[in-house]
Parts: C-alpha cells; sequence; structure tokens
C-alpha cells in the first residue's frame, strides 16, 4: 500500500486529487492538510510514502516546508505556477503537475513516484534497489498495477506495446519509447528496435535469441554491442 498525503490550501484541489487516487490501486490516503504547518505536525509523529504539494500556501509556502524535512518521501507538484519548475526539480520532486493536469497525466506522474527507489542507506558494495516499485498500466478501461521485478520484457506492436511479466502479458495504448523511459533504466535493456527486456530474468543467449522466461526475443544488429557489454 501507498500512504500519501495531500498538502494543499484549496478545498477543490483535495477532492480532484482524492478522486483520482481513488481510482488506481493501492493508495491510501492518510491526512487531508490545508496548510505546510499542519503537515509538518502529522510527519513529525507518522511517515507517508507520497505527498502531493502545492506551493502557494499561507504561512509556510512549498518549497520551504520541503526544505525542512530530513527525509522525504517522494513528492509530486500540484501548483498552477509553471515558474517553479526549476526549483522543485532541484529539490528532487518526483514530478511537477500544472494545475489544471488530467487524469493521464496524474497517473503518469503517480507511476514515476511509485517506480522511484526510495534514496538508499546500503553500503556501497551491496546492490540496492526497490524490489517492491510497481508501476500502473492501462489496459482497456482499467489500471493494472504491476511489480517492475516482475515484467519479463517489453515488445512494440503499433501503437501499443506488450507488457509481458512471467504469469501475464497485458497489451496497453502506449508508445514504446514513452513506456519504457517511464521504467527504471537500471532494470531494462533495449535489445531490438522493438523489444526491451529485463536483463536479470535471462536464462540463455544463443546467435541472435535471447532466452527469457518462456519466450524468445530477437537481439537487433544495431543493439548486439550492448549484449556483449552485458556479458561483459
Amino acid at each position: 500500500m501507498i500512504k500519501y498525503l495531500i498538502i494543499d490550501d484549496e478545498h477543490i484541489a483535495h477532492d480532484i486529487i482524492k478522486g483520482y487516487c481513488d481510482m488506481l490501486p493501492n493508495l491510501i490516503l492518510q491526512k487531508n492538510c490545508y496548510d505546510a504547518i499542519e503537515a509538518l505536525e502529522y510527519l513529525n509523529e507518522r511517515t507517508v510514502d507520497l505527498i502531493f504539494l502545492d506551493l502557494k500556501m499561507p504561512k509556510l509556502k512549498g518549497f520551504e516546508f520541503l526544505k525542512t524535512l530530513q527525509s522525504p518521501p517522494r513528492v509530486i507538484v500540484t501548483t498552477a505556477y509553471q515558474e517553479f519548475a526549476l526549483e522543485g526539480y532541484e529539490l528532487n520532486v518526483v514530478d511537477y503537475l500544472l494545475k489544471p493536469f488530467s487524469f493521464e497525466r496524474f497517473v503518469k506522474a503517480v507511476n514515476k513516484a511509485v517506480g522511484a527507489s526510495a534514496p538508499s542507506t546500503a553500503p556501497k558494495n551491496v546492490q540496492a534497489g526497490n524490489q517492491s516499485a510497481t508501476i500502473f498500466l492501462r489496459s482497456d478501461n482499467k489500471y493494472i498495477q504491476v511489480s517492475i521485478a516482475d515484467i519479463l520484457f517489453l515488445e512494440a506492436a503499433g501503437n501499443f506495446v506488450k507488457v509481458v511479466t512471467g504469469n501475464d502479458a497485458i497489451l496497453i495504448r502506449e508508445t514504446f519509447a514513452v513506456l519504457l523511459n517511464s521504467l527504471p533504466p537500471e532494470n531494462f535493456l533495449q535489445v531490438h528496435r522493438s523489444f526491451a527486456i529485463a536483463p536479470k530474468h535471462i536464462k540463455s543467449i544463443e546467435g541472435n535469441q535471447i532466452s527469457i522466461g518462456d519466450h524468445s526475443v530477437p537481439i537487433g544488429k544495431m543493439y548486439k554491442t550492448y549484449i556483449n557489454r552485458l556479458l561483459g
């Protein structure tokens, strides 16, 4: 479950964000905060995974609030002011949504947030990774939450992409490049103009074919260098 907080001084913004979140699985609202001071009091005693943060609020502005947090959770900025975007990315916000934003744009921001790894405290000689990271995929008229660790490969199919896991194949209406860019780059490798794989699921490589799960994926001529690097 992804615990989230809404920090905004406008009631309508709370209604919109919560309405969008209610349409997605595993998002659990913890509290509606109408100013940053209220949010600070809440976070002094509890933790959340995600914050939807407005910028221009009374008492304490959004970025000023963010700078007071020692270990901030993932943050999606929701604001009507585009001019603060650069400062937001300097503060490592996951995404910057300009009001009014569509549900489609909101889902992309949430995908980035749930797919982003929290800052790691593991020693440098230990491989860090967020095995619980997920992404929401729209198939037909519903959103399916998929564990990124379970994805074997992506296959381009015209204006669609097939996302293949160990147990399923989900067809979504999205471009191959956009979907690939929304996934953690360290987890996937493009091996063909129409295929990207998760290297950890590779069973074997023979000639121009990769055996992954119960499937065979071709290696494009232009991508052989990447495979050679993978093989060391």
